[in-house]
């Protein structure tokens, strides 16, 4: 029996929304992540990017469990000597809770040249409402190990 390896003009790819507030910032991510790469998927295929569509809502209304909230640093650095700055979590997400969504979710994907490509795929919204329903994206639970509702 040979191994079959996916084309890329076989893939499918479906939209997926995900509720921040449903579910702590690490299920959110590790779950995008999944999706953004395809490996809930019968073809998986390493070389191949056939992951799918994920927008995430009420990112500004996001679950953070423990001390994270004061005790989780963000850096930044300018280049320049004594240019580090640094940012709690709180303060990061007053300024762009959109941010703080992206990084996890980059944080997660494989460092390769197809990360650039998931990453266009994310569409991350601080609100409610998003403009993706002529998608027909389905709604995912994090509650209940990713099942769609």
């Amino acid at each position: 029996m040979k191994t079959y390896s996916l084309k890329p003009s076989e893939i499918s790819r479906k939209w997926y929304v995900l509720d921040a507030s449903k579910a702590p910032l690490g299920r959110l991510s590790t779950q995008a992540a999944s999706l953004l790469i395809g490996k809930g998927k019968p073809g998986v295929t390493a070389h191949i990017d056939n992951g799918d569509f994920v927008v995430v809502i009420n990112a500004e209304k996001m679950v953070i469990s423990g001390n994270k909230p004061a005790g989780k640093d963000y850096y930044r650095h300018s280049g320049f000597p004594s240019g580090l700055h640094k940012r709690t979590l709180n303060e990061q997400m007053q300024l762009n809770p959109v941010k703080v969504v992206e990084n996890s979710i980059r944080g997660m994907l494989p460092v390769n040249k197809l990360r650039d490509g998931r990453l266009k795929r994310l569409k991350i919204y601080a609100g409610g409402e998003h403009r993706h329903n002529a998608q027909n994206p389905q709604n995912l639970s994090l509650t209940r190990k990713g099942k769609v509702e």
